[in-house]
């Protein structure tokens, strides 16, 4: 049995070896490593895949979420809301940034943003909204986009987790994950289904004039050099990064599909358990399963965890404590709505090995020992 990881980037490298070795070294011969030309191409050639005006890339994707809320012109103490059940970088920009984030709760079978949660906590400061589509799910945009247009509020779009997933409407218009805010943005961290061989973000807009300030915030604040017109920050994403990306932006459909199908069997495997929960699939959302992420139910989930370590399966616990509970984040969550399903959904969520390389044989591994595990457990 091949050492398994929850993603295996070893292998998915060896498959695209020649064409990314080739990119990397045309980088090395010209050596146009700050702003290549590669980084140029990316930015277009994405721009195409999720049908935007602008992409914008940058450092990483904590970096992206900071430098969009500065171009938004927020003020300290604006109000921006938040799902706390994410990870933390979507929170830890709107606290940097003094803005106040204010939690709302996500539903238990999607994991994903409570609308009517978000509706209960719009204020007069509520100034943006962060949807987070996690795991690879969309957030129902439709009604948040409503929501928000009639509050006249930005909604910026955590795309860390889902490109190359969409949404459908109610009138069947498909749009790309990341592209139905006023600026959509994505981290490229190595794990990501479109991941680079370092750090590296991007943000996407349609509006002409905050994608030139996203730029210029990126680069110092200046549009012209040394020229600095507002107060901005050092956020570039690198040629060698930029050279890998484009060759795996060819690929991520088929990635995307290699996760789906993984997703399918752990489904099929798990059916009618009632110890496990799988991952509900909304109609109107492409699931990309940036993870395969259950509940467990009536079992302990730390012996769960333990028992597939001591068989070479590894799993992860996305997220063990929520951003309303961080220690650096909690005189934020006083006097703010309770969240139930967030803190059930800490006490009870588990993540399987979920990427393209699986082997059937692996899987069949990974589902017939979880199954016997949890069995196991609850008896």
């Amino acid at each position: 049995m091949h050492n398994l990881q929850m993603v295996d980037l070893k292998r998915q490298y060896e498959k695209i070896k020649p064409e990314v070795d080739a990119a990397i070294q045309n980088v090395l011969s010209t050596a146009a490593f700050i702003g290549g030309p590669d980084v140029k191409a990316f930015g277009e050639e994405l721009a195409q895949y999720l049908g935007v005006k602008h992409v914008i890339p940058c450092a990483n994707g904590t970096d992206a979420l900071q430098i969009a809320l500065m171009a938004l012109g927020l003020q300290p103490g604006d109000e921006v809301i938040t799902p706390s059940f994410t990870y933390i970088a979507t929170v830890e920009v709107v606290a940097l940034l003094r803005l106040k984030p204010v939690f709302v709760d996500v539903h238990a079978d999607t994991f994903n943003m409570d609308i009517e949660s978000v509706r209960k906590a719009i204020t007069p400061k509520t100034k943006a909204i962060i949807p987070v589509h996690l795991y690879g799910q969309s957030v129902d945009m439709e009604p948040l986009l409503a929501l928000a247009a009639e509050h006249n509020i930005p909604v910026i779009e955590d795309n860390a987790q889902a490109i190359g997933g969409h949404y459908t409407f109610a009138d069947g218009t498909k749009k790309m994950n990341g592209s139905m805010g006023i600026i959509g943005c994505t981290s490229f961290f190595p794990s990501k289904n479109l991941g680079c061989y370092g750090d590296g973000g991007a943000m996407f807009t349609n509006d002409d004039k905050l994608a030139e300030e996203l730029r210029m915030i990126a680069n110092h604040g200046q549009k012209v050099r040394y020229y600095h017109e507002m107060v901005g920050c050092n956020s570039r994403l690198d040629s060698m990064q930029a050279a890998v990306l484009r060759i795996k932006l060819r690929h991520l459909d088929e990635y995307c599909d290699a996760r789906r199908a993984v997703a399918d069997h752990y489904d099929a495997a798990f059916s009618g358990n009632k110890h496990i929960v799988t991952p509900a699939r909304a109609a109107n959302s492409k699931h990309v399963f940036h993870q395969y992420t259950l509940q467990l139910k009536g079992v302990s989930r730390d012996e769960a965890q333990k028992l597939l370590a001591e068989k070479g399966i590894p799993s992860m616990i996305y997220y063990p404590v929520p951003s309303h509970k961080q220690n650096m984040l909690k005189a934020f969550a006083e006097n703010q709505q309770a969240l139930p399903v967030t803190d059930m959904l800490t006490d009870c969520v588990i993540s399987l090995p979920i990427h393209t390389e699986f082997t059937k044989e692996e899987l069949e591994y990974v589902s017939s020992n979880f199954l016997a595990i949890v069995d196991q457990l609850s008896k």
